[in-house]
């Protein structure tokens, strides 16, 4: 669709908008961008810096492939533009761990054969970190017995309704739970 009145002779409006500059800190990196103010974290992070490790699942915060940790917290990146995040630190699966190095969450994933297609790991693994963090911070699920207690007992039943937001095609379920309470268990989150 060309709208004559979009700054130029048959341009769309999203060709000629005026671009961001945005400064975004990804794995312990600045990496400085121009990015349209629309442009999801999701799409920022795999088309404008290359980092395809988090994944477009459904591209609208219902599969969990794209979340990534922001400051410590678990988000669904395709649901967060890039330019509300300068100044955040933004951790994809790519800053976790590498083959010569990985992630004890990451190691506990191929040790128990938690993914099959692997399409979602990605997403599954930083949420199981940022979820493994809300508990040892005690913040209770809807799943938590005691919500007044000061520690959670990471129950699968726990640790299932904490996932929730991670949809897995394959259903891996059960070796993502034992994944995540393999590592719970050593405290080597």
């Amino acid at each position: 669709m060309n709208d004559p009145d979009a700054g130029g002779a048959g341009r769309s409006w999203a060709e000629t908008a005026p671009l961001s500059a945005v400064a975004l800190r990804v794995n312990d990196e600045v990496r400085r961008l121009e990015v349209d103010p629309r442009t999801s974290l999701l799409d920022a992070l795999r088309e404008h810096l290359h980092l395809s490790g988090t994944k477009k699942g459904c591209d609208h915060g219902q599969c969990g492939a794209c979340t990534v940790l922001i400051n410590g917290r678990r988000v669904n990146s395709c649901l967060t533009l890039a330019v509300m995040h300068e100044d955040d630190e933004i951790v994809t699966i790519e800053g976790l761990g590498d083959l010569d190095s990985l992630h004890a969450m990451q190691r506990s994933f191929v040790e128990r054969d938690g993914f099959q297609c692997g399409y979602c790991t990605p997403g599954q693994i930083c949420s199981a970190v940022g979820m493994l963090a809300e508990v040892g911070a005690g913040w209770p699920s809807h799943a938590t017995a005691d919500v007044a207690s000061p520690r959670i007992a990471l129950t699968d039943e726990e640790i299932r309704e904490r996932m929730s937001g991670n949809i897995c095609r394959c259903a891996a379920y059960p070796n993502i739970v034992a994944a995540i309470r393999a590592v719970a268990k050593a405290g080597t989150q």
